[in-house]
């Protein structure tokens, strides 16, 4: 019985976690992820069925192809001793784009690390950002996929192993650290990028030699070494998101005063499982068909049902945003109001991890255009006034306009655009003001001098 508990225990974190990656993936991703499974999965039909085999010898025969080029998506399967050859992956990536998360993912191969632990660090990847950066704490992880924490510490300390250098970091300080650590560096470079980043970026080297009491010439060339590190190890890699077109994964109605939130393709699942090869499974007399399709039919079933929690969690995100977002709906992005994704998951029972991997590369078709669901969760950009608050997107645009009416011979400064902004009912402070400035690659004020 201890057994049966701890494979049934292995099997639900493998869902969960396959659950996870399906949730966080766009539309596009998702279709090409699914693409990938129908060609090495004989199972999965994106088609109507296709005409079943003649002769079990030919069945035999495809099946053997199948599993000598199988290099389908890793949180579905199990994989051989044979095919953890890394050789034997070569040239065999049908020419699809180069990923952090494929890049990544082919480094495991050569590892001896437990099919466990490898799925763990592949999870942990799929979670960097465009940078390589993983900002969602430990414990959030933990506790969204149901993940011991020493279990996913242990993973992070694998995945910052691997190339590029940096990667898995939690913020530029410690990526920058990471890599010079790899070069075995311990000298000025590493104090620097610990405790003084911020005068780095200021080229305040007397001030930074002062406190590491060391001559200003040991402080320039620290700062050299650390100029020819990579401060997003992640980014020359491809991206989903890098498509020529964006393809909504919703779209609002509007019925009766109310606006709803509708999937592009409701209640449609997203392939079906070829009838001929289900029915082999049960009739087959020979133990390595059963047990190959047996494994994909249980990849099958488990990536519709990821597939379908997928859509039940976007479709329960959406229509909260669509619901506080009503005004937006009728006027416009000034009238943006402020939420946040840990209000949004209290309000929906959900963790707040999970609210973000759902919004993550999705889109949104509304009256206003389409807009990616993370649009409209952000802090607020002011404090409280008179029982309301305005959300940074509107004071974005506040923001803009006021720089957009100046007069170009006298432009405004960000302290005066920081009063003319609270009178107006967004109180922000100078600093807010450069920031979105900057955020907006708008010059300061003698930059826009004419």
């Amino acid at each position: 019985m201890m057994e049966l508990s701890q494979v049934q225990t292995q099997q639900l974190n493998h869902q969960q976690l396959m659950g996870l990656k399906v949730l966080q993936m766009g539309t596009m991703e998702l279709e090409q992820y699914l693409r990938e499974l129908t060609q090495e999965n004989p199972l999965v039909d994106l088609e109507p069925e296709a005409p079943a085999p003649e002769k079990e010898d030919e069945l035999l025969q495809y099946l053997q192809w199948l599993e000598d080029n199988d290099h389908q998506n890793f949180y579905c399967h199990q994989l051989s001793e044979e095919e953890l050859d890394p050789l034997s992956r070569v040239g065999t990536d049908g020419g699809l784009e180069e990923t952090l998360f494929r890049f990544l993912s082919r480094q495991l191969y050569s590892m001896d690390l437990e099919e466990e632990t490898a799925e763990t660090v592949r999870y942990l990847a799929s979670c960097l950002d465009e940078r390589g950066y993983l900002t969602i704490p430990l414990d959030e992880l933990s506790r969204s996929g149901r993940i011991p924490l020493p279990r996913l510490e242990r993973a992070l300390d694998i995945l910052r192993g691997l190339e590029p250098a940096g990667v898995g970091a939690e913020n530029l300080s410690q990526c920058l650290e990471l890599q010079l650590k790899r070069i075995h560096e311990e000298g000025p470079a590493l104090d620097i990028v610990r405790h003084h980043l911020e005068a780095l970026a200021r080229r305040h080297y007397a001030a930074i030699a002062s406190r590491l009491s060391l001559p200003i010439e040991e402080v320039k060339a620290a700062a050299a070494l650390i100029r020819e590190l990579d401060p997003r190890p992640g980014a020359v890699f491809d991206r989903a998101e890098q498509a020529p077109y964006i393809l909504p994964d919703l779209f609002v109605e509007e019925q009766e005063g109310r606006y709803l939130a509708r999937l592009r393709r409701p209640g449609r699942p997203p392939f079906q499982i070829n009838g001929y090869y289900r029915s082999l499974l049960a009739q087959s007399q020979d133990p390595q068909v059963a047990d190959y399709l047996r494994d994909k039919l249980h990849q099958a079933e488990g990536v519709l049902q990821a597939v379908a929690q997928r859509e039940s969690t976007l479709l329960r995100c959406a229509q909260a945003v669509v619901d506080a977002q009503a005004e937006f709906l009728r006027q416009g992005p000034q009238a943006l109001r402020p939420m946040t994704m840990a209000e949004t998951a209290e309000r929906l029972e959900l963790h707040e991890s999970t609210v973000s991997r759902a919004v993550r590369d999705k889109y949104i078709q509304c009256p206003q255009g389409t807009y990616p669901l993370s649009y409209f969760f952000s802090r607020s950009a002011t404090a409280k006034k008179g029982g309301s608050q305005v959300g940074g997107t509107a004071a974005r645009l506040m923001l803009k306009q006021l720089i957009d009416q100046e007069d170009p011979r006298s432009p405004l400064s960000d302290q005066k655009l920081s009063g003319l902004m609270t009178q107006a009912g967004c109180p922000i402070s100078r600093r807010t003001v450069a920031k979105y400035r900057g955020e907006m690659n708008i010059p300061d004020m003698p930059g826009r001098k004419q």
